[in-house]
C-alpha cells in the first residue's frame, strides 16, 4: 500500500503548528498503525529530518498512551480499539490519512502528536482513590457483592484514561472519564465511605482544569475504546447531587447509593 499522510507538526505548546504531508510506500495491510508511523520515522531519520513525535507504550490497548485523531475520529475508524490496535487493512491503497493530536485546552500540545494529559492525573489525585483503612485482604466470598454490581464496577474500571472522550466531545468534556473513576469505586463497599467527598472533589478539579460541560450527545461513549457506558455519567451526577446536598446540610430525598 502507498499512502499519503497529512500530519500535524508542532514544536511546542507556544508554536502555532501546521500540517505537513509525507508519503509512505509498500506498507503491508497487516502492519499496525504505529508500526507504519515507525516506518515513516525511520525514513525521516535517514533523511536527517525530525521524526514525528507520538506517545506509545504497551502497544496492546492497555495503557491509553497512543492517542491520535485519525481522519476525524479518536483512535481511527474502528470502534472499540486504541490506535495501537488499528491495522492498515482498515485503509485502502492510495488513501490520504489525516493525523492530529487531541484538541482540548486542558491537553496542551507538547510536540507534534504528543499532548500533556496530567490534568487527568490531578483529577485522580483529587479523590480517585480509597484512603480509609480496609484491613487485610479478605477472601473473595467474605464481602457479598451482587454480580450485576461487580460487573458494572469492572466495566467502569476498564477506563484507561486515554482522553478519547475529551477529543470526541465538542465541549472537550471529561465527564465520561471522571464518571468511570467515580463509578467503579462508588459501586463497591470499600469506596462507599468516601463516595460523596470523592464525587465533589473530582468534579470540582475537572472544572478547575478547564474541561467543558457534558453535551449529552454520547460521542464520548461512542468513541471510547473500552465502551464505557453513559450510565456512569448519570451515576456521577447523582453522586455529585447527593454530595452537594450533604455539604450544604439540605435534606436528601430518595437517596439510593450506587443506584
Amino acid at each position: 500500500m502507498d499512502l499519503t499522510l497529512k500530519i500535524w507538526r508542532q514544536k511546542n505548546s507556544q508554536d502555532y503548528g501546521g500540517f505537513k504531508t509525507y508519503e509512505v510506500k509498500d506498507i503491508t495491510p497487516d502492519t499496525s498503525f504505529l508500526e507504519m508511523m515507525d516506518i515513516l520515522n525511520d525514513n525521516l531519520e535517514k533523511s536527517n529530518d525530525d521524526p514525528v513525535h507520538f506517545d506509545h507504550d504497551c502497544r496492546e490497548g492497555i495503557c491509553g498512551m497512543c492517542s491520535m485523531f485519525i481522519n476525524g475520529r479518536p483512535h481511527g475508524p474502528q470502534q472499540g480499539i486504541t490506535t495501537c490496535q488499528l491495522h492498515m487493512r482498515s485503509f485502502k491503497d492510495g488513501d490520504m490519512i489525516t493525523i492530529e493530536p487531541w484538541r482540548a485546552k486542558p491537553f496542551p500540545v507538547i510536540k507534534d502528536l504528543v499532548v500533556d494529559r496530567t490534568a487527568f492525573d490531578r483529577i485522580i489525585q483529587a479523590g480517585g482513590f480509597i484512603s480509609v483503612g480496609t484491613g487485610g485482604v479478605p477472601d473473595a466470598n467474605e464481602i457479598p457483592i451482587p454480580a450485576r454490581v461487580s460487573n458494572e464496577a469492572m466495566d467502569a474500571a476498564q477506563c484507561i484514561g486515554c482522553g478519547a472522550c475529551v477529543a470526541a466531545c465538542k465541549n472537550a468534556s471529561a465527564m465520561l472519564f471522571v464518571a468511570a473513576k467515580v463509578s467503579h469505586l462508588a459501586l463497591l463497599p470499600q469506596g462507599e465511605v468516601e463516595s460523596k467527598e470523592r464525587a465533589e472533589q473530582m468534579v470540582e478539579q475537572m472544572d478547575e482544569e478547564g474541561f467543558g460541560s457534558c453535551t449529552n450527545t454520547g460521542a464520548c461513549s461512542a468513541e471510547c475504546p473500552k465502551g464505557i457506558s453513559l450510565e456512569h455519567i448519570a451515576r456521577l451526577n447523582r453522586e455529585y447531587y447527593f454530595a452537594k446536598q450533604s455539604s450544604e446540610n439540605l435534606p436528601v430525598e430518595d437517596e439510593v447509593h450506587g443506584s
